[in-house]
This record gives structure tokens, C-alpha cells and sequence, in this order.
């Protein structure tokens, strides 16, 4: 078994206010860079870990293809893994094409049901992508933070299937089986979570961290790979991994510092919310599947009690400046700056320049005041895939009243609600309250021509746009 592990302190590090023009780290090493962003909730054997980073190492984190897109909750590790990428280790993120197919019962009650072949193997290949487009962006972000930053190694995305899909179960049992002892299995968090539970575990579940621990023991032996980071339900997966490369590696002459293992914490808003849900449903990195706005408007929206956090984690400004910006929020928290700042970076870092400025003028359109700034093709551009967007031919929109406007098109339930709206001046056009019931739109009513923003109340919008 390894040796016990050290508890890794939760709390940041609090250093004198030094920090100097891209330097990113006012020169800690990255084990305390990792923890003073609140990155790190358990590590092994820390001393040895700190010593083992100083020559170039490979690194991996897993994810399980159970969706077709990142989340918000997948930044953790991937941007722990960003971390040890700016520091020149080589970096592998792992996709479970086939322990995905099982179900990782980390975390959960209640077993998880089967995934379709067909399904996992769409998801490998759309979670590709979204890895490598990740990494491309936040790689982009970080040299624009820190352009003296030492040219990064290539990522590799590899998947799981390609190697236990050939495991003979007869072999495996003997090669691998035989390396894990029951009672230790039992042991995990993961397991008597759900030996507690009415329906318990199924075999194929329990057998999970043995899958998992194998991928470690195939990457350390084909590629050298040393860490695994993972979020902290991975924790016993991970060191399950660790105990099968030392009972199978440990009298080779390579293995004499031994394999290591890094978690994340597990964010949760100070409400005790899961991170990277918005009213229920996840915040995806996908455009197509949460807009740039939803997007922006979720770390916008963060609390005064998480901001502090969110900006240490989710963004690359150095931890100094962080502090610096804290305060001065803490002096005026009704400005946001906080707030303001953290949506802007983690927006720029995984949707670009493009995608920042989309957010904000779409931000401006649906809850600004100035629409003078605006321009028909931003506003468009701004909104796609968003369904307040409505394309619409002439013959749709003008010469209609507004109210009948309105009402076509979903705003109101109705044309008499729409006109009872309008009488009392909560139906907006282009941000100017419309009483009149027999307002009927022209031209030259459109931003450009070609756009036209209605509102119901102070916060239901319809954005309409000439084809």
C-alpha cells in the first residue's frame, strides 16, 4: 500500500503584493502556484512530488465520453493540467471510450444506466475536438498573458478503448486481478457510498477503479506517464492506479521515484450548488449548446462570496493581481468589478476574442441602456443559436403593428395582451417605451434597417432581423 498521504492546505497562500508584468507565478513552484489557486485538495507524498517535478514529467486526467461536450465543471482538471503544460510537462488527457461504457460509480448513489456503443463513440469523437480546441484557445490566452512562456509540448488526446478493448478477461485477471486485494476495494469512498445504498453495487461497477487503475499502469509503461490528476472522487481511483504500477513495477530500475497522484477539489457555490450548473442544467463550453452570452452571464452572475475563488481557478491572472482586484470590489461591491473581470477572462480563454465580444454585445442588447453603439450584423452575430433571435422577411414585420408583432412572434400570448402591455407602456421598442396600439414599424424604426429589439417588462426580449 502507499505510504500515508498529507492533506494539502485548502487555503490559499497569502503573499506581499510583488507581482511584476507577465510574470504569472511571482516565481513559486508549481506545486505551491497549484495550491495558492486553491487547485490541489489532496496530493501524495508532496516533498517527494515537489522533487519529482523538476525534471519534465507526463501528466494525464481522464474523462469519461458520457456527454458531447466539456462542461464548466471540466475546467478544473483541465486547467490544473494547463498548469503543468506552462511549466513544460508533457500533458496526455485520457478519454474513457471504454470505461465509459461502464459507468464510474465515484460520487453517485444510484447506478448510472448503460450507455449505447454507438453513443460513447460519437461522444470520443465530438470530446476530441472539444479537448484539442480547449487547449488551442487556453494556450493562446495563457501567451497572451505571458508571451516570454516557453514554447508548450503538444497535447495528446488519447482513448482508453484503443487498449482494453484487446484485454482478454482471462489475462487481465491474472496479470492485473491478482495485483488488488477485495478489502482494499472495499475500502474506497467510491464503494461503501453505494454499499450503503438500498440496490448497493453491481460487479461491473466495483470492477471500475481496477479499469482505471490499469489506464495509469498502460500509460506509465508506454509513455512514462508519472501523475494523474483527477477531480477528488477520483481519489481512490487514482491511488488504486499508483498500488498496481508498484506491485507490477516496483523492482524496475525506472520506477525508483515512484508514481503520484493530484486532485482537485470538487467546487461547489456557496449556496452548496454543484459548480457549472445554471438553473439545472450544465454550462457547456459548446457555443451551440450554451450561448457566448449564457455563457458570460454565468460567471457574471457568480456571488461575492465565490468570485475571490472562481478568479484564482478559472482564470490565469496572477494570484497578486487577484488580491489587488479584491479589494478594491470589496471597496465598491455594487460595481462588480470582480464579477466583470472573471467573465471576461474565462470567456476570452475558452471562446476567443470573437466570442468575448460577442457575449458583451449581446449582454448590452438584452440588458443595456445605449443602443446608439450597436450595429445589425453585431447584434445577429451576437445571438446565433440563441432563441430570442428571430429571422423574418419584410412582408413578417413591416407596416404591422408593433402589438400584432409582439404577438406573431411569441413575445406576447396574445394581441390584446400585447396592446394592454403597450397601454401601459411595457412594450419596448429598441429600449423606447410604444403606447400607441397602432404603432406599426418602417424601416427606419430597424438598427442599420435591419434589426429590431422588442421588449415586454423589464427583462422578456425579442430581437427580430430582416433575412
Amino acid at each position: 500500500m502507499l505510504k500515508p498521504v498529507r492533506r494539502w492546505p485548502s487555503t490559499a497562500h497569502r503573499i506581499p503584493l510583488r507581482w511584476k508584468v507577465r510574470n504569472l507565478h511571482s516565481g513559486r513552484d508549481l506545486l505551491s502556484e497549484l495550491s495558492a489557486r486553491q487547485l490541489i485538495a489532496d496530493v501524495t507524498r508532496p516533498d517527494d512530488f515537489a522533487k519529482h517535478l523538476q525534471k519534465t514529467r507526463t501528466i494525464y486526467a481522464g474523462i469519461d465520453p458520457t456527454a458531447k461536450s466539456l462542461h464548466a465543471g471540466h475546467l478544473i482538471p483541465l486547467l490544473c493540467l494547463l498548469h503543468f503544460r506552462m511549466r513544460g510537462h508533457n500533458t496526455l488527457a485520457l478519454i474513457g471510450g471504454a470505461t465509459g461504457l461502464v459507468g464510474d460509480p465515484s460520487g453517485r448513489m444510484m447506478e448510472r444506466s448503460l450507455s449505447e456503443k454507438a453513443q460513447i463513440e460519437s461522444n470520443t469523437v465530438k470530446l476530441t475536438h472539444s479537448i484539442q480546441q480547449f487547449f488551442s484557445r487556453a494556450t493562446e490566452y495563457a501567451l497572451d498573458k505571458a508571451p516570454s512562456l516557453a514554447t508548450f509540448a503538444q497535447l495528446q488526446v488519447v482513448n482508453n478503448a484503443d487498449w482494453l478493448k484487446e484485454l482478454n478477461l482471462l489475462d487481465f485477471l491474472r496479470s492485473t486481478g491478482i495485483h488488488f486485494r477485495v478489502n482494499h476495494m472495499l475500502a474506497r469512498d467510491s464503494v461503501k457510498l453505494r454499499m450503503t445504498a438500498h440496490n448497493g453495487i453491481t460487479f461491473t461497477e466495483f470492477a471500475y477503479q481496477l479499469l482505471q487503475g490499469y489506464d495509469f499502469y498502460e500509460l506509465f509503461r508506454t509513455m512514462g506517464c508519472t501523475i494523474q490528476v483527477g477531480g477528488s472522487d477520483q481519489w481512490g481511483n487514482i491511488l488504486s492506479g499508483i498500488d498496481l504500477i508498484n506491485k507490477a513495477e516496483g523492482n524496475c530500475a525506472r520506477y525508483n521515484e515512484g508514481c503520484f497522484a493530484l486532485t482537485t477539489p470538487l467546487l461547489t457555490t456557496s449556496q452548496g450548488e454543484k459548480f457549472g450548473k445554471s438553473a439545472g442544467n450544465a454550462v457547456w463550453l459548446d457555443e451551440k449548446l450554451t450561448s457566448y452570452l449564457d455563457f458570460y452571464q454565468f460567471f457574471l452572475r457568480t456571488t461575492d462570496a465565490d468570485v475571490e475563488k472562481y478568479l484564482k481557478v478559472f482564470t490565469l491572472l496572477p494570484v497578486e493581481e487577484i488580491d489587488a482586484v479584491v479589494r478594491e470590489h470589496e471597496i465598491q461591491p455594487e460595481r462588480r468589478l470582480a464579477q466583470k473581470l472573471l467573465a471576461k477572462e474565462v470567456t476570452l480563454m475558452i471562446h476567443g476574442k470573437e466570442g468575448l465580444e460577442a457575449a458583451r454585445v449581446a449582454t448590452n442588447v438584452l440588458f443595456g441602456t445605449d443602443y446608439s453603439i450597436l450595429h445589425a450584423k453585431d447584434i445577429v452575430k451576437s445571438l446565433a443559436n440563441d432563441p430570442r433571435l428571430v429571422l423574418c422577411t419584410e412582408d413578417e414585420l413591416l407596416g404591422i403593428t408593433l402589438p400584432n408583432v409582439a404577438a406573431k412572434f411569441g413575445l406576447t400570448s396574445s394581441k390584446s395582451a400585447a396592446r394592454q402591455l403597450a397601454l401601459g407602456n411595457g412594450l419596448y421598442l429598441n429600449n423606447i417605451s410604444q403606447p400607441d396600439v397602432h404603432f406599426k414599424l418602417e424601416r427606419s424604426h430597424l438598427i442599420d434597417g435591419q434589426v429590431a429589439i422588442l421588449r415586454a417588462g423589464k427583462d422578456t426580449h425579442l430581437i427580430l432581423a430582416l433575412r
